[in-house]
């Protein structure tokens, strides 16, 4: 069963024929395209099990290339030009990209286990508690260690942020790391005694790692926040972990120093 209803299959399609009709999907992202829909119908063949993994690993290698914006074809718009939200901090540009949500699509449509359904009152529950974990450890951190300060602001381009760090950053991002490589790690951990804590640790260390680029710093702070999203996901679901997510950058964004201050 599919985890997204065929509205928004459809919904998706017509946002990609528009993005392509003015201009900003070239012909070549039929490549990448075609590429995901192959590992997906390998992934979900249940006849040869190695055209499984080898479908897995095809999809893992287009996710890194989606996430680094090396496949050709995807021509990112600026959003946000690099600007100063307040005066002590580094400048920030925001671009809605067009490849990376490709990733978090792909893992809904086809692996529908990374859901991991919750009742609503345990969602919002564990949703809360992570929140109050993750800001503790990420934004506390931050704050120790001199990257932001306390800056409530609300400029005139919060809204497109919000809608552009919700379902193009938090939503794939949690799809990938909590629900792909914490639920797959918690399924084939599931004899262990321990394999839930070592599937949420192993995600979370891949988490900051992947934001090694930015410095150690961040890359301690990513892991840390991680951790959070992984309890939120383990407790809540899929949709708890983007919550707290969501709401720990919303958090940062609205009152403190964004993205960082200027050294």
């Amino acid at each position: 069963m599919l985890a997204l209803p065929w509205i928004h299959l459809a919904l998706l399609s017509i946002g990609y024929a528009l993005a392509l009709i003015y201009g900003h999907l070239g012909w070549l992202a039929a490549i990448s395209i075609g590429l995901l829909l192959f590992a997906g119908y390998a992934v979900r063949q249940q006849q040869v099990q190695l055209g499984r993994y080898l479908g897995h690993g095809l999809f893992i290698f287009l996710a890194l290339a989606l996430a680094m914006h090396w496949l050709p074809g995807f021509h990112n718009g600026r959003a946000i030009a690099a600007q100063r939200f307040t005066a002590d901090a580094v400048p920030f540009a925001m671009y809605l990209n067009l490849d990376k949500p490709l990733i978090g699509f792909w893992l809904l449509l086809v692996c529908p286990w990374i859901v991991a359904r919750r009742s609503l009152r345990l969602s919002v529950y564990a949703t809360a508690m992570a929140l109050a974990v993750s800001s503790v450890l990420a934004l506390g951190g931050a704050l120790l260690l001199g990257m932001i300060s306390w800056a409530p602001k609300w400029p005139d381009q919060t809204w497109l942020w919000v809608l552009n760090n919700l379902l193009l950053v938090t939503l794939v991002e949690e799809a990938l790391f909590r629900g792909y490589v914490q639920g797959g790690l918690s399924r084939y951990f599931k004899h262990l005694p321990y394999g839930e804590n070592l599937a949420l640790l192993l995600a979370s260390l891949l988490f900051g790692l992947v934001h090694m680029g930015a410095g150690w710093q961040w890359t301690l702070l990513a892991g840390l926040a991680g951790v959070g999203y992984g309890l939120a996901y383990r407790f809540g679901g899929l949709g708890a972990a983007i919550a707290t997510h969501f709401g720990l950058n919303l958090l940062h964004f609205a009152l403190f120093t964004y993205p960082m201050l200027a050294s």
